[in-house]
């Protein structure tokens, strides 16, 4: 393995190339050949599904889109064509980025989207999909252009489309544009949105890859996964397994960092590398300060103080076992200057916003967390409030919801409180109304009560 050595951009390679977007560029950089290869591989019998699928097995790639689950495994749960009759395969690429500090896969979309379809035509081969769907965030208007002219090119190239090169492959590509619902980056809550419907999380099993779109076997993958695809089948999967800590965490990753950095940005490194490196070439922490803490993947992961991350190789399982969450990779960086409790507060007002409202302890826990905070960081705290915060986390999450919307709601909360109470109880001492010592679950239950008698629970 060339392991952790610094390796050429793959995934950003064609980045800042004159119209980069366009096809002719894209082909002359070599584009589209490994789709022309296995289409001309699938006649002759050279290339079949299960050949590209064990390849990208055997690459170890795990999805980018925040679950780190084995990407090759999860195409292999869905039924044979014996098992499923005539229901067609769906492939969805899920490009609907919201979460706060995430951003990387905005950038294959408007600026190398040929990438993805060719990540999107090399899956569905391996998937035996017909149609795929692109669904992207509704505010994303640039992206879902570019995406639209893209497939429009390919069509013309004869990419895509009925006997695609003469393979007797058919394939189409459709964007789907979503109303702009974080909810909607959830596989089960993009599908129903898909579909028409509210984006409300499904209960799992049956799993997509059985049962998704209208009721039909259904992979989802993300943008960044889709693109490793493409790379993985240009270069081999021996390639792509080379690269990285181990064999668990493959290959080359993209990493958004943001926050107190002097250059915040996009990243591409192996997958793995030590924190020290990936904070270096984001050029340091700003100004020349003291690091304090981090949120390692996306505002849904317990934040890790300075201490705590240093040395840490940024993957799914270096991450995890210093008890947080590489995501997707979007690392937030908070310096000495940073007010944790009002960086929580914050945190908590995007999700009491975006809660979906189906199930009832993320429904009214996020709302209450917010209150909660909000009346900590304006001086109207009391000594219970923390405990009080911590009691409710528990209470919204660790499977008490149908998605895990609540459990990415709390985990700020819970490591901010845990790992800077001092902050919060300073907030506290200073309170300027002490007399603030009605117990809060009487306001809340208030609120519930007058909410609930006005039918407002949605």
């Amino acid at each position: 393995m060339s392991g952790l050595d610094t390796i050429p951009p793959v995934l950003l390679a064609r980045l800042g190339k004159p119209d980069s977007r366009a096809i002719d560029g894209y082909v002359a950089d070599g584009g589209y050949a490994s789709w022309k290869n296995v289409l001309a591989g699938a006649k002759s019998g050279e290339w079949t599904p299960a050949k590209l699928t064990d390849m990208v097995k055997a690459s170890g790639l795990r999805g980018r889109g925040g679950a780190g689950f084995p990407c090759g495994l999860k195409w292999t749960f869905v039924p044979t064509k014996e098992k499923r009759g005539e229901k067609p395969v769906y492939l969805l690429c899920n490009a609907d980025e919201s979460e706060p500090g995430t951003f990387k896969d905005r950038l294959l979309i408007e600026q190398d989207p040929h990438q993805i379809l060719e990540g999107m035509m090399l899956a569905s081969f391996a998937l035996d999909v017909k149609h795929a769907y692109i669904y992207i965030r509704g505010e994303m208007v640039h992206g879902a252009e570019y995406l639209n002219a893209a497939i429009a090119e390919a069509h013309a190239k004869g990419f895509l489309g009925t006997d695609i090169l003469g393979s007797g492959v058919d394939l189409t590509i459709t964007v789907h544009r979503g109303a702009g619902a974080y909810i909607c980056g959830e596989e089960t809550a993009l599908i129903e949105s898909l579909e028409g419907k509210r984006g409300h999380p499904r209960i799992k099993p049956p799993f997509p890859a059985v049962s998704g779109v209208w009721g039909c076997p259904t992979v989802v993958n993300n943008v960044e996964t889709l693109c490793c695809v493409k790379h993985i089948v240009d270069r081999g999967a021996d390639w792509f397994k080379g690269v990285g800590r181990n064999e668990k965490n493959t290959g080359p990753k993209l990493y958004a960092v943001s926050g107190h950095v002097e250059k915040p940005g996009v990243y591409e490194a192996p997958i793995g590398i030590p924190w020290e490196q990936l904070l270096a070439m984001a050029g340091g922490v700003r100004g020349g300060r003291k690091l304090k803490a981090v949120i390692p993947g996306g505002s849904s992961a317990p934040m890790l103080t300075a201490a705590e991350i240093a040395g840490i190789p940024m993957d799914f399982d270096g991450i995890a076992a210093a008890k947080s969450m590489f995501g997707s990779a979007a690392i937030i960086v908070m310096d000495e200057t940073t007010d944790i409790p009002k960086a929580v507060t914050n945190i908590a007002k995007f999700y009491a916003h975006e809660s979906c409202g189906q199930c009832t302890p993320c429904r009214e826990g996020t709302p209450w967390l917010l209150k909660m905070l909000r009346r900590i960081v304006n001086g109207e705290g009391k000594k219970t409030d923390l405990d009080l915060l911590l009691q409710i986390s528990n209470q919204m999450g660790n499977g008490m919801t149908i998605c895990v919307f609540a459990d990415a709601a709390i985990a700020p909360v819970i490591s901010g409180i845990t790992k800077f109470r001092g902050e919060f109880e300073a907030y506290i001492e200073k309170s300027t109304k002490p007399g603030f010592e009605t117990a809060a679950s009487s306001d809340i239950t208030a609120a519930i009560a007058d909410r609930t008698a006005a039918g407002m629970h949605s």
